[in-house]
């Protein structure tokens, strides 16, 4: 008889979890349109071309390498590990491997996320409403690059952070190590020590307003986390750039011209499909009807993050994360409270869900297609970025026909130049607009916009060729201007050669339509 038992828990080992299915939707889908999504901008381009250098030189560039902009602008490398990571899977599996790691990393952090809110035996129902409106409203910023890193340990922080406070738990000793890393893989670990000082706020205010146990507990809990928040301080000064690094992150923020004029810095348009304005309405909608005040943790995490997320569309994910945790626990609270037929529906239901689910063990299918995806990336399963951004056929013209001098560019073009062109050719800018700082910026978009004295930024920088995408008002003036020429068009880009004597020769040529595979206006 317990062989038949043991055999009856075979087909379990099969059946994947509601998490396990959340970790295969989003890795999966990582792969739809060729992985196109994850590649949906150029910055993953020079993050890989970044991190060859460092591998080459094993040193940190302190200045930049892809600009033609001469004294070479100094340069916070900040995210210098996460782009040896990148560097070093692209030369192993190409742009297919780049997408497998950052689609691990993604499916990974929301699953976490899932299996915590589900640990505390919340409402099945409730929590997976929580889970997609997450993953819709975070998919804005799902790109492979090193801010990914930063989603999957602010995940893992901020649950260290709860188990302590709710005494199931603590892992503060994990904080440290955990620093040391994230501080050379991407500046949002500034984020961490923001959410480690808002609960040791919360510590210190309840001592403040406890007394006996209740305050022992908070000074107890107060002094564990004051000591690991001071170990990771020091662990975060690990790094190139040492105490440095700090100022990095306060320094992009406080940049209000690169605030209001770098497109994912601005803040979220809701015109269109806007999946966050969900979650913000299902959060207003549950802490309003629920009779369970916030902690004041909660309170302060939701409205800074709440604040940061309606300032720039990049915070969204990370509001999504620190609102899932908050919403279960309140929905829960909710149902309890609430006596109405279609309530307790939802609880039988829920809970009949969840016995299923916590059956379920299915591990094996998760893994194999792992394995499946990770064999097929092997193979050079085919993977590109997103064809309305890469210029791929004016990077190919480029490439065969070579043009002298200086190019001003679009500065998602630069990324895509960075990766396939470099070091043969060098950009006037790409995206590291924080590199290029506010005067650069400012002399980028008066070209770009053809806002007056355009013509005195081409000349300062002795530009011979511009390289722009089609569909934009510079393209559309060149067209018609006599001191600019047409080498090359197609839908997405188009070159223009600055109309003088030692360019006579090329303009000739390309206009017969000799060797450009284009279409030329």
């Amino acid at each position: 008889m317990s062989q038949i038992g043991d055999l009856r828990k075979i087909p379990q080992y099969f059946i994947p979890s509601i998490a396990q299915m959340g970790f295969l939707i989003v890795f999966i889908s990582a792969f739809t349109v060729s992985g196109s999504f994850l590649l949906g901008d150029g910055d993953t381009g020079y993050h890989i071309r970044a991190g060859e250098i460092i591998l080459k030189d094993l040193a940190v560039p302190r200045h930049d390498p892809f600009s033609f902009i001469a004294p070479p602008l100094p340069w916070t490398a900040h995210e210098w590990l996460s782009e040896v990571v990148m560097a070093t899977v692209h030369n192993a599996l190409g742009l297919p491997g780049i997408v497998f790691l950052f689609a691990l990393l993604l499916s990974t952090t929301y699953w976490l996320l899932f299996r915590w809110i589900r640990s505390d035996g919340q409402n099945l129902l409730i929590d997976l409403l929580i889970l997609i409106l997450v993953l819709l409203s975070s998919r804005i910023h799902w790109l492979a690059r090193p801010h990914v890193f930063s989603l999957l340990l602010f995940v893992l922080l901020y649950r260290i952070l709860i188990l302590q406070q709710e005494n199931r738990g603590n892992y503060l000793y994990l904080i440290p190590p955990m620093m040391l890393l994230w501080v050379n893989l991407h500046g949002g670990f500034i984020v961490g020590f923001l959410v480690m000082g808002i609960f040791l706020s919360g510590y210190f205010l309840r001592f403040l307003a406890s007394n006996g146990e209740e305050r022992s507990e908070s000074a107890i809990k107060g002094k564990q986390l004051s000591l690991a928040c001071a170990a990771s301080v020091l662990a975060a000064c690990v790094n190139p750039f040492g105490v440095h690094a700090f100022m990095f992150p306060f320094r992009l923020v406080s940049d209000t011209y690169l605030m209001d004029n770098v497109q994912e810095f601005l803040s979220p348009d809701f015109h269109g499909f806007a999946p966050y304005r969900y979650l913000l309405l299902f959060l207003i909608g549950m802490l309003g009807l629920s009779k369970r005040r916030l902690l004041f943790t909660e309170l302060v995490l939701v409205l800074l993050f709440t604040s940061m997320s309606l300032y720039s569309m990049r915070y969204i994910p990370l509001c999504a994360i620190v609102c899932a945790p908050i919403l279960s626990r309140h929905g829960v609270i909710l149902i309890c409270e609430s006596k109405t037929r279609c309530v307790r529906l939802l609880k039988e239901r829920s809970e009949i869900y969840g016995k299923v689910d916590a059956s379920a063990k299915g591990y094996a299918i998760p893994l194999v297609v792992l394995i499946v995806i990770a064999g097929l990336a092997a193979g050079k399963i085919p993977v590109r970025f997103t064809e309305k951004m890469a210029p791929t056929a004016a990077i190919d013209f480029l490439r065969t026909n070579p043009v002298q001098g200086n190019m001003f560019n679009n500065d998602e073009i630069g990324d895509y130049v960075i990766y396939w062109l470099y070091p043969r050719y060098k950009v006037f800018m790409d995206g590291r607009s924080d590199m290029y700082g506010e005067p650069i910026l400012k002399e980028y978009l008066k070209v770009a916009h053809i806002e007056s004295g355009w013509k005195d930024v081409l000349a300062k920088y002795d530009i011979n060729y511009i390289f722009f995408y089609t569909d934009s008002v510079l393209v559309r003036h060149l067209l018609t201007d006599a001191g600019w020429r047409g080498v090359y068009s197609d839908n997405v880009a188009s070159i223009f050669l600055r109309n003088i004597p030692e360019n006579a020769e090329a303009i000739a040529r390309y206009s017969s339509g000799g060797t450009v595979s284009g279409k030329v206006r």
